[in-house]
């Protein structure tokens, strides 16, 4: 008899243990903001940083061309004190972050760097008529390719076929 009575308490405990959760869940949501009409992020123009970059680096600065207007350039940055770094960071059309980054530095510090850890598969993917090597890793895909004196590294949450998409797209202008 003692069991049974036992094991009453011990579901309704959890029942009970249960609706305490479910209270402060929903205390949790009213006070946590959450703003459904939040602005689209909106594309930075990063025409001046990429004619600095392009002035400065001892390499070709690369930049993509003819990507459709769902592509949205949202980060930007030349830092010559720091190997020569140029990245350039993009919410693809699936909101997946895409990023062009072009280092002097070693790329066997490099590119693990800014891919996050991803590791070299071996295996290789021709885009645009160029040999990229296909990186993958826990957070971030990559393709890379070393020319020029400089390391480019194609990078980010979006699949193979954007970061391919992307590398496509990448030109060089003489400034």
């Amino acid at each position: 008899m003692a069991g049974k009575q036992r094991g009453r308490q011990t579901v309704r405990g959890m029942f009970q243990s249960l609706a305490v959760i479910m209270v402060a869940a929903g205390v949790m949501y009213l006070f946590i903001p959450h703003d459904e009409k939040a602005e689209p992020v909106k594309a930075k123009d990063y025409r001046v940083e990429l004619l600095t970059a392009q002035r400065a680096a001892p390499y070709p600065v690369l930049a993509p061309e003819g990507l459709g207007a769902d592509w949205k350039a949202t980060v930007v940055s030349y830092k010559r004190e720091e190997h020569n770094t140029w990245k350039l960071g993009f919410l693809d059309p699936d909101t997946q972050y895409v990023a062009v980054q072009q280092s002097t530095e070693d790329p066997a510090k490099y590119v693990p760097k800014v891919t996050l850890e991803a590791k070299d598969t071996g295996r290789t993917a021709t885009v645009g008529g160029q040999v990229w090597q296909r990186w993958e890793g826990p957070k971030y895909d990559a393709l890379v390719r070393s020319e020029g004196g400089a390391t480019t590294v194609v990078s980010g949450t979006a699949s193979f076929e954007r970061l391919s998409e992307m590398a496509g797209a990448l030109q060089s202008k003489k400034v």
